[in-house]
């Protein structure tokens, strides 16, 4: 179950506490504002979200409205955990960069494993533009592509700063997969040799022949050990879950001790970088 779920099944649960409190049945409530009768056990599971309104009626009908404020706070946090793309690039791409660059910031320690793609802050221009092309072409974003670049290159500032530490593993798919042109690739390969020496970064590549201590179901990062984001096909995740933030610390922990490093890392980038040549 989904941190998303979760949330949602807990603040659902504090309302039937209150309902229940206030000796209330899910009929008498309903009817109070008009609902339909099943709205009241859809929300109190989980299977509905309720919208500010709600909570305030909820509150008021069982005697403590002062909870309102309190209750929206919660249902603020469970909105913030799950966010569509499509809503999210309504306004431009760019916003995005800038938002989570606000959040590598915040942190002094990002971890961040990806299977099939490089990682956001190791990325050429050209290569970034591929990438943030397809929300403009899948997810219906408002097309400031070439802002959107600028806003994801300058994310990289961070890597030359004091006091922060990046740790990134990759599969090595990550390398060979066709997501740009042969040009584009050539030239992130390089770049990701170069960062592989960079004193704040520690770059791993789990080879092809390694076997999985977990399965690489997705990509995700950590920031410091506070909280995960993981992006899915349609959304973004925010995980705050104590436990669920230590079952992601857990799997980096164990992909990161079998992939390799330094000059293996490198070896495994210029085979990758030869084969890619020797294509052509």
């Amino acid at each position: 179950m989904s941190t998303y779920q979760k949330a949602r099944e807990a603040l659902g649960v504090r309302l039937r506490e209150l309902r229940r409190d206030a000796r209330l049945t899910g009929a008498e409530l309903a009817a109070a504002h008009g609902w339909h009768r099943t709205k009241i056990s859809k929300i109190e599971s989980g299977k509905q979200t309720p919208s500010d309104a709600d909570l305030e009626a909820w509150a008021a009908s069982c005697g403590v409205p002062e909870q309102a404020r309190e209750l929206i706070a919660a249902l603020r946090s469970l909105e913030g955990q799950y966010i569509e793309f499509r809503r999210m690039f309504r306004a431009g791409m760019a916003g995005r960069q800038r938002a989570f660059a606000e959040v590598e910031a915040a942190a002094t320690f990002v971890r961040n494993f990806e299977t099939c793609f490089v990682p956001g802050l190791l990325q050429t221009p050209e290569y970034a533009r591929e990438r943030l092309a397809e929300a403009v072409a899948y997810d219906n974003a408002t097309d400031d592509l070439h802002e959107a670049v600028a806003a994801r290159m300058a994310r990289q500032q961070l890597l030359y700063s004091t006091g922060r530490r990046f740790h990134f593993v990759v599969t090595e798919s990550v390398l060979k997969l066709r997501l740009c042109s042969v040009e584009v690739l050539a030239g992130q390969l390089e770049k990701l040799a170069v960062a592989s020496t960079m004193r704040t970064i520690r770059l791993g590549v789990i080879p092809f022949e390694v076997r999985y201590p977990v399965e690489p179901i997705h990509g995700f990062h950590i920031f410091d050990d506070q909280h995960v984001s993981v992006e899915t096909l349609t959304a973004e995740l925010t995980i705050t879950q104590v436990g669920e933030v230590s079952a992601y610390l857990g799997s980096f922990a164990r992909l990161a001790d079998v992939a390799v490093y330094g000059r293996e890392a490198r070896a495994l980038i210029d085979r990758a970088l030869d084969a890619l040549m020797s294509d052509e």
